[in-house]
């Protein structure tokens, strides 16, 4: 079953409690967080103190994408704010089983990130530690970027790589996510879709919610 995980950065964070309650009624089944440092990204975003601040308005999953430097410093801040789920990038880390390792410990699924020209090798050593796997069709940083074409295949050969590894790791992708290239990218493997402008930017993120899952339905009819 295709899980959307609604992006907080593209939400109003003037109304942030009650666009998370919106977007829960309307069949989210995460709240995806995107922390930015400023450094690994060239932005800035929140830091534990909202992931704080949204787990006290939901029950839903937390996924926090730690787009930051030296990681291993704020896992166990995130796991305590509320974080379920923290992913990382093997770029920001000189020892990526370890941190993976640190994650589990705090009590969260570990995730690691692909940035698109981030090759699917630098997950193969730690396939067997990794709960889900995000593949970025954006370059990070910033939000509303369009979709690049070529993380189709990229998603086809991370199924492949997981399936030869007998991997049971979820695929989530993020990045220019929406309804329109909603089925098209489960198609090719993902099962979590991260979105932000596509839910957030409209009049009623719900409603986005559902019209995204719902095209994910009729093109699996067909």
């Amino acid at each position: 079953m295709v899980k959307i995980a609604p992006s907080i950065l593209a939400a109003d964070f003037t109304r942030l409690g009650e666009q998370i309650v919106a977007v829960e009624h309307g069949g989210a089944s995460y709240i995806h967080v995107d922390v930015m440092d400023g450094h690994f990204v060239p932005n800035i975003t929140i830091g534990p103190f909202i992931v704080q601040a949204v787990r006290r308005v939901t029950q839903l999953p937390i996924d926090c994408h730690l787009m930051i430097e030296d990681p291993d410093k704020y896992i166990s801040e995130f796991a305590r704010a509320g974080a379920n789920m923290i992913s990382v990038h093997p770029e920001a880390t000189y020892h990526l089983h370890r941190t993976l390792g640190y994650i589990r410990q705090a009590g969260c699924r570990a995730g690691v990130v692909l940035n698109p020209a981030t090759p699917l090798t630098a997950i193969e050593e730690v396939i067997s530690d990794v709960d889900y796997v995000l593949l970025m069709s954006v370059n990070p940083g910033f939000g509303g970027q369009q979709f690049i074409m070529s993380s189709l295949d990229k998603l086809r050969r991370l199924r492949v790589l997981l399936q030869l590894h007998g991997s049971q790791a979820q695929i989530e992708i993020d990045g220019g996510i929406t309804t329109d290239n909603a089925a098209v990218v489960v198609e090719a493997g993902a099962e979590i879709l991260v979105a932000g402008s596509a839910i957030f930017g409209t009049e009623s993120p719900a409603q986005a919610i559902q019209q995204m899952l719902q095209s994910v339905t009729e093109a699996q009819l067909v």
